[in-house]
């Protein structure tokens, strides 16, 4: 019976991930770089994990989603379990990486314009011409490095 009971609070790898949203290959990875803990073992050598591992990993899949770098989950992850550390380190970290996602926003917005000009000029300028003579195959081929254009 107590066999039974420890066997009913411990996840195999397969179920981990299924539980979590994360692949095995990622919980193997994360284990691997030390983001979560190393999983207990089986007289078989299986890996068996426990529900705090499963909160563990759905709390870093969710750091992630949002785009946080790996370095950036370990530090969120040890400010989740520190009573000695402020939240304004989590606020910190998470202002940080607004503004790194809002400076991409902003080169996906002039990358998207380039592209829309591309467009306006082929069909302005030569559509329906031989591929060799399009105007976006053109400017693709200068050199405009330091240009946002």
């Amino acid at each position: 019976m107590r066999h039974e009971k420890v066997k009913a609070q411990s996840l195999s790898i397969g179920e981990l991930a299924e539980r979590t949203g994360c692949s095995v290959p990622t919980i193997r990875f994360y284990e691997e770089i030390g983001l979560i803990p190393k999983a207990a073992r089986t007289d078989g050598g299986r890996r068996t994990y426990a529900a705090s591992d499963a909160k563990l990993l759905t709390f870093i899949r969710r750091c992630r989603d949002f785009g946080f770098p790996v370095e950036q989950v370990r530090d969120l992850v040890m400010l989740s379990t520190s009573h000695d550390r402020n939240c304004f380190e989590a606020r910190d970290l998470a202002s940080g990486h607004l503004q790194s996602v809002r400076d991409k926003i902003a080169e996906m917005k002039e990358l998207e314009h380039s592209l829309e000009e591309f467009v306006e000029r082929c069909d302005i300028q030569c559509a329906g011409g031989p591929a060799a003579e399009c105007v976006i195959l053109e400017d693709l081929a200068e050199d405009r490095r330091g240009c946002r254009c």
